[in-house]
């Protein structure tokens, strides 16, 4: 279980408020609770300490609409920890109110006690604003026969005898609650772009929720639709966006920043490639030929040089995992063409060639100098014919090239700067000058030495070793010398 920085809740919701009215409508089989999710929430609000939340809002209603989708959003959702779902819908946020969950799998209630919070949020009769988070794509309702629904939430009017009433679309309930909706969110490519379920040749011409509610849309908050695209999208990605939210609608912070087609700015500036672990390998020009490989998977079919995603950094739960990180390639599945602009998978993108011959090129003249760098930077300062480690004699085995490139490297690495060492200034005077104990046993030049070499200098200067210590100069077979003797 994480550890959530959260406000201590003491709620309790087994003691009705006064004003609750589920109890009174009718047809009560659907309401099994004895108290809809929104009265229960409440309990939550009054019994739990959350009405002392900081600015004007105590909670707001969000009404999650399905559209063509697999449902796979809202399992994400359920999967978030940055914040997390029950963070959000217990107020356990500082300064966030709570979130009123209005969704067609999470609610106790059924059949018009579901819909009847919908209905009283196109009558204007809720005690807080909304929020409409649509999932799935929305199929176009006039193709079908009879006004029966591709995509379907309910029945109007509510309690009414079966053969008055007909079952009402998701994209009905859009068209009647978006105009007085404080925001109004697609969760998932499906819903942001149209996706899977609007490719070409789908039987239900389904199109995206910006596209259904068109260019001039704007909730009650002066808002478009806020797109938060993935398939499905990451968890985070959303629970956090509607967190920023509820802080700008409560006061307690600004508006996020969103990008041209109304993403999060700071989750979709960059690309899948900027954060793949991957992506040194497409910048020495080394590609895996097959799946499996460790290298960059661009010459496979991976489109992440060009598609706006932040799963390689984020993560899909918990900080962990990701198709790339996984082993697979990007098809796409967050941009606005998807799929139809991706297809076929698993196949070489037409901008890939060029791309990664110019890569392989570039890696030719870079991994032969980065490698010889590297080689020197791996030896410590007193390595300059020998090494000191058994596990490989050949490590020594340094070229004339290596040792050229190496002295013009470090005349530019330090030019203009100082050698590492001592240099006489104040601030490295010991108490009894500037010179150290190796440099008046050894020299100067002490600090490139291994032991051997320390010991030969110390006999001509006649600086005391103890014999036996240095198995370098005399070997294992010395016994150590006693001071004591």
């Amino acid at each position: 279980m994480e550890n959530m920085i959260s406000v201590p809740l003491h709620a309790r919701v087994n003691e009705p408020l006064e004003g609750e009215r589920s109890g009174s409508l009718p047809d009560q089989v659907g309401n099994i609770a004895g108290a809809h999710t929104a009265e229960l929430q409440q309990r939550v609000l009054e019994t739990g300490g959350r009405m002392d939340t900081p600015g004007p809002l105590k909670k707001v209603y969000v009404f999650w609409l399905p559209g063509m989708s697999c449902d796979g959003c809202s399992v994400s959702t359920l999967g978030a920890t940055e914040p997390s779902l029950e963070e959000l819908l217990t107020g356990a946020l500082p300064g966030v109110p709570v979130m009123v969950l209005h969704h067609y799998q999470f609610q106790m209630e059924s059949g018009d006690h579901f819909t009847h919070l919908l209905s009283q949020a196109e009558e204007g009769a809720l005690d807080a604003p909304y929020i409409i988070v649509y999932e799935g794509s929305i199929a176009d309702e006039n193709l079908t026969v009879g006004a029966e629904p591709w995509a379907a939430q309910g029945s109007l009017p509510l309690w009414a005898p079966a053969d008055q009433r007909q079952r009402r679309s998701t994209a009905e309930w859009v068209r009647r609650l978006a105009p007085a909706a404080a925001v109004t969110i697609a969760i998932g490519t499906c819903a942001t772009w149209g996706g899977i379920p609007a490719a070409l040749g789908n039987p239900t011409g389904a199109v995206s929720l910006m596209d259904f509610l068109g260019r001039d849309y704007r909730g009650s908050l002066g808002l478009p639709v806020i797109n938060v695209p993935g398939c499905p999208a990451i968890g985070d990605d959303f629970t956090e966006t509607v967190l920023l939210l509820l802080r700008f609608m409560n006061g307690q912070g600004p508006l996020p920043d969103f990008d041209e087609l109304g993403r999060p700015a700071w989750q979709f500036g960059e690309t899948v490639h900027m954060h793949c672990p991957r992506g040194a390998w497409y910048e020495e020009g080394n590609f895996a030929r097959e799946f499996g490989g460790k290298e960059c998977l661009a010459e496979i079919g991976c489109w992440g040089p060009v598609v706006n995603c932040n799963i390689t950094e984020r993560g899909f739960i918990n900080g962990k995992g990701g198709c790339m990180v996984a082993g697979g390639i990007c098809i796409g599945c967050m941009a606005p063409g998807f799929p139809d602009k991706f297809t076929p998978f698993n196949k070489r993108p037409p901008q890939t060639t060029p791309a990664t011959s110019l890569s392989r090129f570039h890696g030719t003249l870079v991994k032969p100098l980065r490698r010889s760098t590297q080689l020197e930077r791996n030896r410590e300062p007193r390595w300059k014919a020998d090494t000191t480690t058994g596990w490989a004699p050949e490590y020594d085995n340094t070229t004339v090239f290596h040792r050229s490139f190496e002295y013009f490297y470090s005349r530019l690495q330090y030019f203009r700067s100082e050698l590492p060492g001592r240099h006489e200034k104040d601030e490295e005077k010991y108490p009894s000058g500037y010179v150290v104990p190796p440099e008046v046993a050894y020299g100067k030049n002490y600090a490139q030495w291994l032991p051997d070499r320390r010991a030969e200098e110390a006999k001509k200067r006649g600086t005391y070793q103890r014999e036996g210590l240095t198995p370098q100069a005399d070997g294992f077979e010395t016994p150590i010398h006693d001071d004591q003797e």
